[in-house]
């Protein structure tokens, strides 16, 4: 069975202040869903693995979809998902066709300066296989460096824009601006109008604009994964 590793935040507030986040549900089970109904197995890693906090708003009904939410109560992912995602240094990269970064705003935080999610990803990617973000889940690319060029460089991709953070709410607590990190390392960053569901992909690097995208993303990379081989 082909298997997708779903990288999750360990980060639960803001930097110091004393406003929750966390992962965005929908962003990892959504995914997920797709995943396992095309038969492909999942697992779940975090730059320090074990707990995961949930973003509270992303548990509101108008966030995720019943599927996913039937997804969240299921102790397979209160456990493996939320209690005890693995580290870095447990996950062998050879096991997995793709590596998939999940958001919340947590990610900014402690995606960008994990070495050890940085190694699966360039191992991942240097055994052909793909790299997949949605939202804020674009941070685990954004520094990533192969050799001296960031990997993004040249690549079309998108994230949560710099439009969708002001209408967040929350643009003057966030460390930095995906997309202009992205811009400022040689990404090429395209967006659709704020919370309009896009995915697009630029070679095996696949990339969803914010939390209506999860679906869209899956899809797009079930159907490369499923392509058969020249």
């Amino acid at each position: 069975m082909k298997k997708i590793l779903i990288v999750l935040t360990n980060t639960a507030a803001y930097g110091e202040r004393n406003v929750a986040t966390g992962l965005w549900l929908g962003e990892a089970a959504e995914f997920m869903d797709e995943a396992i109904q095309r038969g492909y197995a999942v697992d779940f890693v975090s730059p320090k693995g074990g707990y995961v906090p949930l973003d509270p708003r992303s548990m509101k009904p108008a966030y995720v979809d019943r599927a996913a939410f039937a997804l969240y109560r299921t102790r397979d992912f209160q456990e493996r998902a939320l209690a005890h995602s693995m580290h870095p240094d447990d996950v062998d990269p050879g096991e997995y066709v793709a590596l998939y970064y999940t958001g919340g705003h947590g990610v900014m935080w402690d995606f960008p300066s994990s070495e050890g999610l940085e190694r699966l990803c360039l191992e991942v990617y240097g055994n052909g296989g793909y790299l997949a973000t949605v939202c804020h889940g674009i941070a685990g690319l954004l520094y990533v460096k192969e050799g001296s060029r960031y990997l993004i460089e040249g690549k079309s991709i998108t994230g949560f824009t710099a439009m969708e953070e002001r209408l967040s709410g929350k643009s003057a607590v966030i460390p930095f601006w995906n997309e202009q990190v992205a811009k400022a390392h040689g990404a090429v960053f395209r967006k659709k109008r704020p919370f309009a569901e896009r995915a697009i992909q630029d070679g095996r690097i696949i990339t969803g604009q914010n939390p209506e995208s999860p679906r869209a993303v899956a899809r797009l990379l079930l159907k490369n994964l499923e392509r058969p081989l020249c």
